[in-house]
């Protein structure tokens, strides 16, 4: 065979093979597709890297110019290669940014404006009618003493009404209180012998409960009047102005005879029901009355206790729960939903 027919049909082979090496170049989709054909090209057994491993079955005249076109295929395939790796990942690169494109004409997702939670807007409602009525805010320690919490309120070791409280001791002498009454007793011997002692403490108490009506944890305002010449009457209207301005110019009030052993006398407060105006309905028990607070005429022994001579002085206290009064208020029927953060529930109060 003539050897220059012979280089050309070798050299025409390898032009066909670099042809379908970049054919399968430009046609790779991916990075995967291309490392394939990158493999099936200049692999260990790919169509290039054959081409040079002819050179030693080739006569010696024709390996020169041989070698010299094989060695330019492979690299105008790596080149072409390189330049579609290139392609493909900024390709890749703009899908992802076109993926991630914000589409700045789309009107703003609206900010979720917080709002106070019920209990808190039943407290700060309670504090500014006590406030309209001269009463300012005083506050204390919710890890107390055992004195301040009972016996400075007639309450001692050895008395049955301890065990209404049903404490959470810390040590034998110091508990979480179980109501906000030991800020009267600290207040009055912050200020005695002034007068006249007119506060409100609203504050968080814990006692053991945990059912629909009570919770470990709650709330309480309290509030406290001590003077010269105050009586019955004065407790009397102080609170029908309270209930009248929370539930209603239309609430009627009735006191019924208690217990406490830091008042004397005592009295519980009721209020028509604002849910059924004194008809009768579920949330009454039919009797069209609620009852909202405790009162009464403070003990001699606690304004004692608090530095007030009982024969100059009297005084009035009485202590509601926020979280009863929210319950009338907003006809809930499970105390446990206050605590529980579904913002289904909170929602309603916005």
């Amino acid at each position: 065979m003539d050897v220059g027919a012979d280089l050309a049909e070798r050299l025409a082979a390898v032009d066909e093979v670099e042809r379908r090496a970049l054919a399968a170049i430009a046609g790779a989709r991916d990075m995967q597709e291309l490392e394939r054909v990158r493999v099936e090209q200049l692999g260990k057994k790919g169509a290039v890297s054959q081409l040079l491993r002819q050179m030693g079955s080739l006569p010696p005249d024709l390996r020169p110019a041989f070698g010299r076109r094989a060695n330019e295929a492979r690299r105008v395939v790596e080149e072409a290669l390189e330049r579609r790796r290139r392609e493909l990942a900024a390709a890749e690169k703009q899908r992802r940014l076109e993926a991630e494109t914000v589409d700045v004409t789309l009107p703003g997702r609206p900010v979720r404006l917080g709002r106070r939670h019920p209990l808190r807007r039943v407290e700060l409602e309670i504090i500014e009618i006590f406030r309209g009525m001269g009463f300012t805010v005083a506050e204390g320690p919710e890890v107390e003493y055992d004195y301040y919490n009972f016996e400075a309120l007639n309450i001692p070791p050895d008395h049955p009404a301890r065990d209404m409280h049903d404490t959470f001791y810390l040590t034998d002498r110091i508990l979480l209180r179980t109501h906000t009454s030991p800020v009267q007793v600290r207040y009055m011997r912050s200020k005695a012998p002034e007068l006249p002692v007119r506060i409100i403490a609203p504050g968080r108490v814990y006692r053991r409960d945990d059912d629909a009506t009570h919770s470990p944890m709650f709330h309480q305002v309290e509030g406290l009047l001590v003077d010269r010449g105050i009586s019955f009457a004065h407790l009397k209207g102080t609170l029908a102005e309270f209930a009248r301005r929370m539930f209603g110019e239309r609430t009627r009030y009735r006191f019924r005879p208690s217990y406490f052993p830091f008042t004397e006398p005592s009295a519980e407060m009721d209020v028509s029901c604002p849910i059924c105006d004194g008809d009768g309905c579920r949330t009454c028990g039919g009797t069209g009355w609620i009852e909202i607070l405790g009162s009464g005429m403070v003990h001699p022994a606690v304004l004692r206790e608090g530095g007030y001579d009982p024969e100059e002085v009297t005084g009035f206290a009485f202590g509601m729960g926020p979280e009863r009064i929210a319950m009338i208020k907003y006809g809930i029927d499970d105390l446990r939903l206050f605590f529980q953060n579904d913002l289904r529930f909170l929602r309603q109060f916005a």
